[in-house]
């Protein structure tokens, strides 16, 4: 039997904690959640898809039906596994939250110039960069106009997480733009900074 949640008018993350708080309180096979934006539609594909759901995406151009299915034989797949204990060899995971495209305050253009040489110079931390976050304007470094749109792709394609607020890049008008990047949400946000063990707000 399909469980169908309305969440049509509700920003993000709130249909995906709505979508949460179902699961957590029923054992549910096939669920269905309508919404009427697409960071809700990326945020909540990604959040069912990790626990376990085939998703698919019916849209009419003004709304859409996030379906996820799960064959109840897999249901330990929803289970996200334990936080692993950090040990004294493992190098820590280090999160860098960035919520503007400057770095600094003062002069704009500088703090622009400082941003992109703070982004290319991420890579010196090594292993134990884990995790970008960008949010507010910070978001527009993930889109196609971005002075370091090649150096978030190869931090990508290294295995760096990186994490871009869809409520933001809604309002600004640039989820269309977004090249770099997962769309999540503040329950991401919140859990990253929660399993990080340092976290650096710029």
């Amino acid at each position: 039997m399909i469980k169908e949640l309305d969440c049509r008018k509700l920003d993000c993350p709130a249909p995906v904690l709505q979508t949460k708080k179902l699961l957590e309180n029923e054992a549910l096979s096939h669920v269905r959640i309508l919404v009427d934006n697409d960071a809700a539609v990326e945020n909540l594909s990604r959040f069912l898809s990790f626990h376990g759901f085939e998703v698919s995406v019916d849209s009419d151009g003004i709304s859409s039906a996030v379906e996820g299915i799960k064959d109840t034989a897999d249901a330990k797949k929803a289970e996200p596994a334990p936080a692993p204990e950090r040990t004294q060899v493992q190098s820590q995971k280090i999160m860098v939250l960035i919520s503007g495209a400057q770095l600094g305050r003062g002069d704009d253009d500088l703090g622009g110039k400082l941003m992109v040489n703070f982004i290319k110079t991420l890579k010196e931390l090594g292993k134990e960069l884990w995790r970008l976050v960008f949010v507010n304007h910070g978001v527009k470094l993930s889109t196609m106009d971005s002075p370091v749109l090649e150096e978030l792709l190869a931090l990508e394609a290294d295995h760096i997480d990186i994490l871009v607020c869809g409520a933001c890049l809604t309002h600004l008008g640039l989820m269309e733009k977004k090249k770099v990047g997962q769309t999540t949400n503040m329950l991401d946000i919140v859990t990253s900074m929660q399993y990080a063990d340092k976290v650096i707000n710029l």
